[in-house]
């Protein structure tokens, strides 16, 4: 008589990973070029400033990006003047900005215009006026502290959404005086 025997074994096993996510950030990047020519046609001076986003351009992007908050589809660059402490702050809005005051010292009728291009779409996406700067056309002797870009169009107003400002870097205030053109660029990049 013959015996067999068969041995068999299953094994199984499992595992969890615990902690693992996958996160992703956005980072906005804005500037100012600005560039001042004279009467005679040669450049004055240049400045590459970044810019601070205030908390109204930030709850703007965001709401205007993912809930009911309607677009924005024109925009306005104004210039602020010289003072001991031309500091935006997040705060600021254009009803309440303490550390600056508007310079109106030019003949556009209103603050200038920002005619964007479409935002590119690699990463990061970039949205410019470099096509188009926009101009100010210097009518009055006076100092330039700086600049902001707003959804409101008249001159020392105080409506619409402040989207970002920005001081010159050192050496601070930039002096102009009538004839000069004050081209101004504004860049905002936006990467994941």
């Amino acid at each position: 008589m013959s015996i067999e025997k068969a041995v068999s074994t299953d094994t199984m096993s499992s595992g969890l990973i615990a902690g693992t996510r996958f996160s992703e950030s956005a980072l906005a990047l804005g500037q100012f070029n600005f560039e001042c020519i004279g009467a005679d046609g040669k450049v004055k001076w240049t400045d590459i400033v970044p810019n601070l986003v205030v908390n109204e351009g930030l709850a703007y992007m965001a709401g205007s990006s993912l809930t009911s908050v309607t677009q924005v589809t024109a925009w306005f660059i104004g210039l602020y003047g010289a003072g001991a402490s031309n500091t935006p702050a997040a705060a600021d809005t254009m009803s309440s900005h303490a550390g600056w005051t508007e310079n109106v010292g030019y003949s556009n009728a209103t603050r200038v215009a920002v005619t964007f291009v479409n935002a590119t779409t690699a990463n990061p996406s970039v949205a410019t006026n470099s096509a188009s700067p926009s101009a100010f056309t210097i009518n009055a002797t006076s100092t330039v502290g700086g600049a902001f870009l707003t959804s409101g169009s008249a001159k020392s107003g105080t409506a619409g959404t402040l989207f970002s400002a920005s001081d010159f870097t050192s050496p601070g205030d930039r002096s102009v005086v009538s004839g000069d053109t004050v081209n101004v660029t504004y860049t905002l990049s936006l990467a994941g």
